[in-house]
């Protein structure tokens, strides 16, 4: 009898009906937040681009000699891009040749074998390296990294500015980012993968490296790729320790100058609107957007078709 009134007095709450106006809010604030995102994207991407073109619009520039000569000195009628191309990619490779091992094994460390006690010691002691200024990072390669490398490798063999220092000292400004984002990505396994590889017999370290690292693909790769976006804005070591004039070379030991630090370094003088040096640190920009992007886009690409999904 107390069943059946229950039953008859029963009437479910129609949720969809009921005004949630915090909620609203929320959403609408959360909808204008990536409306602007977008905006601003495209906004400096057309900025960008109209700028750039002013250099390309040149009757002097063509892209037969932006692609096809290696001098880049706009001034004089030297308009080849790929000094500025090259150093900053072997900067960038030695940035993330350096940062990439040891962040991933500072990660599964941390995440694997770590006690709690010992992660909260060294993770907050390896993130105070994110906030060091890069202008500190500069002067650090220059004054005691390439010295060093001179008394290793001789003073005759390897130049005061070189990209080898500059790009050594990246990767361990990078080190952070990568092995806290792929720290979260460890963590974030779940925890049946693991128990279900000990029952099966496989070690700690099988584990790891057979089972945690495949699952968390997808977090070490955007860990990747906002380490390579890092290593290629990078201005201020580049600046600083790798040379400030534009050199076509791929021997890491001499001085060469990256895209950052051409822009930074003729952007600090007294430039007029429209000349020709004006207009090339948009063109230069935008080559260093291109690059990044399609780098981005190949990432992406790779850990999507080696990325592991579970239910």
């Amino acid at each position: 009898m107390r069943n059946a009134l229950t039953t008859q007095n029963f009437r479910p709450f129609n949720l969809t009906k009921k005004s949630r106006p915090g909620e609203t809010v929320i959403q609408s604030l959360l909808f204008i937040a990536g409306v602007l995102s977008i905006i601003i994207t495209v906004t400096l991407v057309y900025e960008l681009g109209k700028e750039a073109l002013l250099f390309f619009n040149n009757s002097d520039v063509t892209l037969a000699k932006f692609f096809g000569t290696t001098e880049w000195q706009p001034g004089v009628g030297k308009y080849g891009i790929w000094p500025l191309v090259t150093s900053t990619l072997i900067t960038s490779l030695i940035a993330m040749l350096i940062s990439l091992p040891l962040g991933l094994s500072a990660a599964l460390y941390l995440s694997e074998y770590a006690s709690p006690k010992a992660r909260s010691i060294l993770k907050p002691i390896l993130e105070i390296l994110a906030g060091i200024p890069t202008v500190v990072y500069g002067f650090f390669a220059l004054l005691f990294v390439t010295p060093l490398l001179q008394s290793i490798l001789g003073k005759d063999n390897i130049e005061v500015y070189n990209m080898l220092s500059a790009g050594l000292v990246m990767g361990i400004m990078i080190l952070p980012l990568i092995s806290s984002m792929s720290e979260d990505a460890f963590s974030a396994v779940p925890r049946p993968l693991r128990e279900g590889a000990y029952a099966m017999g496989a070690t700690k370290l099988e584990t790891s490296l057979q089972v945690v690292l495949p699952a968390a693909l997808s977090g070490i790769g955007a860990a990747i790729i906002l380490g390579i976006s890092r290593a290629i804005g990078e201005t201020m070591i580049v600046a600083v320790a790798a040379g400030s004039g534009p050199n076509f070379t791929f021997n890491p030991f001499q001085a060469a100058e990256t895209m950052t630090g051409n822009i930074a370094r003729i952007s600090g003088g007294d430039l007029s609107y429209g000349s020709i040096d004006y207009t090339s640190l948009f063109a230069i920009a935008l080559m260093l957007f291109l690059v990044t992007l399609a780098l981005n886009l190949i990432s992406q690409y790779i850990v999507q078709r080696f990325r592991e999904q579970y239910e």
